[in-house]
């Protein structure tokens, strides 16, 4: 069979009347947003016939565009820091931030290692010998734990912070201290001498077993070494600190144990102690007076009895303190150890991340009974000896164990903004099949599985390249990129691409083949602009809350968004143009290369009249054209068209809106569907399943229905309930996300933060003083900031019994403590005017103290010495030795400094005390520098909602400023005011964004409509009738579409329900599928029974008549096939127009917008007499193409 011609040829003599781009409007007679409409579609169209005169190359470049952006993935960079997602460049909490960085530098803090233990059965007692003994096994395996870097093995020992190791003249006593100084552990463990088994240091002295913290009495190793060195200093530093015997006069939970110490309370009565009773009030560790660990930070859902006893509990918590890696490469910083390895501090943070891991899944498996539990971190190498392995709790055991880490939560993170690959094929395979089987039809000229299935992959590479040109911009990626909006930005995009394709099988019959893609981009691209745009404009406004991965989520997504226009609008065309001719060249959908079987039929087409008692009252006479183009018959190769008697038209009975809904509308497909039920098929017709569509059901059976009276009241009735429950609902909404949200369900990780979020809602924070006014001149504005700042009600209070935890409580007592050390040695004459060699160690120091004068030409003055007090009667510690005063204290008493968490800048100068050097260059003291930098620590309670957070912020703020006023710069920091400062103002940029959206989206409906009725209501506006009518026609012609949009999303939103994320699911997937579900009723129930009630008047008003016209009879083709007609037949090739009437509203006025019913030209019955005598009418030619 000969090739059928090409697609822009017609049958020979026909030249179709000139078409009008623009309707013809009476000068000064129609409103301007139409003309402007009409305009802007008469650019759409001239841009679809455009595209579809260069269809192949439009697709190559399109194509080649797309991928060469795509590429830019190649560049992009996944944010994982939390402070970058977290904190605004530029806002107050980042000045902040930057201010601590410069003045301490990176991680300057220790980091935290913690285990929780809960008992399995909730409610159960925690406070027994037995389940103390069980996190005593817990903590001692844990602590145990070895990592091999670098050639070298790390313990906890090495690696552990360690406050205020003092500094000792004696060479052999300051590497026996060195190696024995414990590590800081807050641990319930403490109360009882079985903490001891925590500390992993040890030394060696000849004639005495191994020194460890479980036999070590340091009052008696101090009096055995007395005869052998000068110890005053460091026992007077013990005493001060309040040490005594250490954890070897302390209970032995299991008194049975045989090494527990005969110095134990209950070593001879073996009489296990009251756990309850030891523990009220919290525990110490090695110095009862600077390491007191309140019970907030050990215990967890405690009960008291009514005089306020602590009865229960129902959570341990034990908390290891290591280094930062700046402090672990300071302390092994030319080392023996580590000389030979290129010591860095990048290696110290690695030997910590190494050991955090390794401690987190020894831990776990340990609380698990032996059992590995999922992870999300890669195995590393560990030293972690089979005896540990072996200690793992019983599998029945009644406790549970939680670890975590702060490297742990950085590894969550990473493996949060992965990008799923199997659920990112998988869902975009299932948007394929969904798009190929909802466009394929049995009719394979009108089927579009293939333009479905390259509409996704279209979709697909706009996607990619618009991360790419994120990429390329600089957008750093973070989870909310890599987790959604592949998903996201799939749905939307085939929305465009079912909207593009259903126009495309509906354009108005008789349109010229070269025009068919101008006409769809005219009559849906304003749709799919305005849609575009407004996602586009809301993904911009978003970006105004100052929340940086929110911001670069919102940017990318716009981005996207912007690219799948550009695919939707330029490339996707090209695809239908080419996809048109492959149906013109009766081709099968997908399987392209073989012919369609289908492609010869015949077609019986039922030209119908009305009858003389069936026309209603006022009357507007209306035209239908049914073209005769049909099939070629395999044997002649003509094409055959026949058409029966006329019959009668008579509004169905059944339809409820009466005569309203049955209009033929211009189409013959309208006009075949009128007849589908009722007359004999031809022989190639297909089954009535197969001719069952979404629109049809629009038609039929959806909007008889809905645009029914009882069911419009119904439908007010309930949305109107919806409203209100929403409204009520939108009060209930609070703000805040919950870690646990963006941690993998079912981990290790999700279940110790729920549990420490229930049980231990404790939070470190400190008020930083900066630089810019005089410390020793403003010490009663610091005070009263401190004192302010203590007063809130999140701040856990000091008990009565401790001192504040603040370096200048703890200087002022200090140097109140050497005052009375002075005076008393002043009043018994063991320190004299020029001697203090006599004095106690406090007394030498507060002499040299008092000495001196702060002025370089004359730093001593001994006339000083009973003038003055280092300390006033109003508690202010003299203003001349504010800075020589810090320099001794910081080097007298690390202790005291340690627990003070002062980290001071720049740091005091370091100063060695000899009370026997009465020199003069040992007794003038440098004074520290002004300072800088210095923070008081506090903990803050009870923080388990946002509000709470905002509060005790907004608390904070206040006392700063109010100190503010006073002179004294100050800020706080930590982890609340890190993360939770932005919900101070997000309501407030939310309601900003949400004004601003809508402002812009009016904007866009009025460029691109000129009408704020016209978002969305073409359909209803430009069809005559009564609202019901107009409301049917526009539901009709839209549920298609929106439905298929509305499925697409959802679709791409069902992956997101498989993440493990409830962040994911909650957030997004939830949300977003609510919101799709309600723009679905909105658009196919509310809107509808809004129109047909209150909806406006018809912009166009369209008038029908008949115009007959005579196509000229084709002339024979050489060479090829020729168009021939039987003599009985009339010669010319036949178009029918049927005639009928239906009711209409009165004529327009005026200078109304006339909108012609067809260019087209009709069959004329005066050439063609036969057509209206004979019953039928048949006509022959060459096959032509069809469109």
């Amino acid at each position: 069979m000969a090739r059928p011609p090409p697609l822009q040829e017609l049958p020979p003599g026909y030249t179709p009347p000139a078409r009008a781009t623009s309707p013809q409007i009476p000068a000064g007679s129609l409103k301007a947003p139409l003309w402007l409409r009409a305009y802007f579609q008469g650019l759409l169209f001239s841009l679809g016939c455009g595209i579809q005169r260069h269809c192949g190359k439009v697709l190559f470049l399109g194509l080649l565009a797309f991928g060469a952006l795509a590429l830019g993935l190649r560049v992009a960079i996944v944010e994982t820091d939390l402070e970058q997602l977290w904190v605004e460049v530029g806002s107050r909490v980042s000045q902040e931030l930057h201010y601590t960085k410069e003045k301490l530098g990176e991680e300057a803090a220790y980091t935290s290692q913690m285990l929780i233990q809960t008992p399995r059965q909730e409610g159960e007692n925690v406070l027994t010998p037995e389940a103390l003994g069980l996190h005593l096994q817990a903590a001692l395996t844990a602590s145990k734990v070895q990592v091999s870097l670098y050639g070298k093995s790390w313990d906890l020992n090495k690696i552990c912070y360690k406050s205020g190791i003092p500094l000792i003249e004696n060479g052999m006593i300051e590497r026996m201290i060195e190696k024995l100084f414990p590590c800081v552990i807050l641990t319930p463990l403490d109360c009882f001498w079985e903490g001891a088994k925590l500390q992993g240091g040890s030394a060696y002295l000849p004639g005495r077993p191994d020194i460890q913290w479980t036999n070590l009495d340091p009052e008696q190793l101090l009096e055995e070494l007395g005869p052998f060195a000068s110890l005053e200093g460091f026992r007077e530093l013990l005493d001060k600190a309040q040490v005594g015997q250490a954890y070897v006069g302390r209970p032995c939970l299991h008194p049975d144990d045989l090494h527990c110490p005969p110095s134990a309370p209950n070593h001879h009565s073996k009489q296990a102690p009251n756990v309850a009773q030891e523990l009220s009030g919290g525990c110490h560790g090695f110095s009862h007076k600077f390491m007191h660990w309140q019970e907030e930070l050990l215990l967890g859902g405690m009960a008291r009895d009514p005089q306020g006893q602590l009865l229960r509990a129902e959570a341990l918590q034990s908390t290891f303190l290591l280094m930062s890696p700046r402090q672990l490469y300071e302390h092994f910083r030319g080392d023996y150890q580590t000389h030979d390895i290129g010591w860095s501090e990048e290696q110290a943070g690695t030997v910590l991340q190494a050991w955090q891991r390794r401690f987190v899944q020894v831990s776990v498996r340990m609380g698990k009974g032996g059992a590995r539990g999922c992870s999300l971190l890669l195995p590393l190498r560990s030293t972690l000896s089979l005896q540990l392995a072996q200690e793992a709790l019983p599998q029945n055991s009644s406790q549970q164990i939680h670890a975590f880490s702060s490297t742990t939560l950085d590894d969550i993170l990473h493996a949060f903004s992965e990008v799923s690959a199997a659920r990112v094929v998988g869902g975009y395979l299932l948007m394929l099949a969904y798009a190929c089987v909802t466009m394929l039809r049995w009719d394979c000229a009108q089927s579009q599985g293939a333009v479905g299935l390259a509409g996704v992959l279209l979709v697909a590479l706009a996607v990619a390249s618009g991360l790419g040109l994120c990429a390329l911009l600089g957008i750093a990626f973070n989870a909310a990129t890599t987790q959604v909006l592949p998903f996201l930005a799939l749905g939307i995009g085939v929305d465009d691409i079912f909207l593009l394709a259903h126009a495309f099988t509906e354009a108005p019959p008789g349109t010229p083949l070269q025009e068919r893609t101008g006409e769809c981009l005219q009559r849906t691209g304003t749709s799919v602009a305005l849609t575009s745009i407004s996602h586009m404009v809301a993904f911009f406004m978003a970006a105004l809350v100052p929340i940086p991965a929110l911001r670069a989520f919102s940017l990318q997504a716009a981005i996207v968004v912007g690219c799948n226009f550009a695919a939707v609008m330029l490339v996707f065309p090209a695809v239908l143009s080419l996809d048109l001719h492959r149906r013109h060249c009766q081709r099968l959908d997908v399987l392209c290369c073989f012919s369609s079987p289908c492609s010869a039929r015949v077609i019986q087409i039922l030209p119908q009249e009305l009858g003389d008692g069936t026309v209603p009252v006022g009357i507007a006479h209306l035209t239908a054209t049914v073209q005769a183009f049909a099939h070629c018959e395999a044997g002649s190769q003509h094409v055959v068209t026949i058409l029966p008697p006329r019959a009668r038209l008579v509004p169905p009975p059944s339809d409820p809106l009466g005569s309203e809904l049955f209009s033929p509308g211009g189409s013959t497909r309208d006009l075949l569907g009128q007849e589908e039920g009722t007359r004999q098929k031809a022989t190639c017709s297909s089954l009535p399943c197969a001719r069952w569509n979404l629109a049809h059901f629009a038609r039929s059976q959806f909007a008889p229905l809905l645009l029914q009276s009882h069911s419009k009241a119904i439908v007010l009735v309930l949305f109107g309930a919806l409203l209100g429950l929403s409204l009520y609902g939108a009060t209930l909404v609070q703000d805040g996300l919950a870690l646990t949200d963006v941690v993998p369900r079912g981990t290790k990780e999700h279940a110790f933060l729920s549990a420490q979020l229930r049980y231990f809602s404790l939070y470190e924070v400190a008020l930083v003083t900066q630089g810019g006014f005089d410390y020793a001149h403003s010490q009663r504005a610091l005070f009263d900031l401190h004192q302010r700042f203590s007063s809130l009600k999140a701040v856990l209070p000091t008990p009565a019994t401790q001192a504040p935890r603040t370096w200048l409580h703890y200087y002022r007592n200090w140097l109140l403590g050497i005052q009375a050390a002075f005076d008393q040695d002043w009043a018994s004459g063991r320190i004299s005017r020029h001697s203090c060699r006599n004095g106690s160690e406090d007394g030498a120091l507060a002499y040299k103290l008092l000495l001196q004068t702060g002025d370089a030409q004359e730093p001593l003055d001994f006339s000083q010495l009973t003038t003055r007090k280092l300390v006033d009667k109003e508690g202010l510690i003299a203003p001349e030795l504010f800075y020589v005063g810090l320099t001794m204290w910081v080097s007298s008493d690390p202790l005291g400094l340690a627990a003070s968490q002062a980290n001071f800048y720049p740091p005091p100068p370091e100063w060695l005390h000899d009370k026997y050097d009465t020199t003069g260059e040992n007794l003038r003291i440098p004074a520290a520098q002004p300072l800088e930098f210095a923070q008081f620590p506090f903990l803050l309670r009870g923080l388990q909602k946002t509000a709470d957070f905002v509060e005790a912020i907004e608390g904070a703020r206040a006392a700063c400023a109010e100190a503010g006023q006073a002179g004294v710069r100050a800020y706080p920091s930590g982890s609340p005011f890190l993360f939770w400062e932005q919900y101070l103002g997000l309501r407030r940029y939310f309601l900003l964004a949400i004004c601003i959206l809508l402002v812009c989206t009016f904007l866009v409906c009025a460029l691109l409509l000129l009408n704020p009725w016209t978002a969305g209501l073409i359909g209803f506006l430009t069809t005559q009738g009564s609202r019901n009518l107009r409301a049917a026609h526009a539901l009709e012609r839209t549920f298609a579409p929106v439905t298929d949009g509305a499925v697409s999303t959802l679709l791409g939103l069902l992956m997101l329900a498989g993440s493990n994320f409830d962040f994911i699911i909650r957030y997004f997937f939830v949300v977003l599928t609510v919101l799709t579900l309600l723009g679905l009723l909105h658009g196919l129930v509310l809107l509808p029974v809004l129109l047909s009630i209150l909806g406006p008047p018809p912009e166009v008003v369209q008038m029908y008549k008949e115009s007959p016209e005579v196509l000229s009879p084709p002339a024979p083709r050489e060479g090829g096939l020729r168009w021939g007609l039987p003599p009985t037949l009339p010669q010319s090739f036949a178009r029918v127009t049927t005639s009928m009437t239906v009711a209409l509203h009165p004529p327009p006025l005026p200078g109304a917008y006339i909108h012609p019913a067809s260019d087209e030209p009709t069959w004329s019955p005066v050439a063609t007499p036969a057509a209206s005598g004979s019953s039928n009418l048949s006509s022959r030619g060459p096959c032509p193409a069809t469109g």
